[in-house]
């Protein structure tokens, strides 16, 4: 049975312009849910993985990450 008062993630943006790659939403975060390559902006790409600690709202310096929380439909009360 799942806990129906859990955090869930229901999406995670970054904002490509404001982020410069630096890597550190990748290196905090305990759910390993962004993947990083070439220089590009982090990908969030393992959104089960976050356990909505807000790690990578709050290290990011260029504040181009947003977490929003939203309910597991199939964990909703009935």
């Amino acid at each position: 049975m799942t806990n129906p008062n859990k955090k869930k993630v229901k999406e995670i943006r970054i904002e490509g312009k404001w982020c410069k790659r630096c890597g550190i939403c990748v290196e905090f975060c305990p759910g390993k849910v962004f993947t990083m390559d070439n220089m590009e902006p982090p990908v969030a790409n393992h959104l089960k993985g976050c356990t909505v600690c807000r790690l990578c709202e709050m290290r990011c310096p260029d504040y181009a990450i947003t977490v929003e929380e939203g309910n597991d439909p199939q964990s909703a009360p009935r």
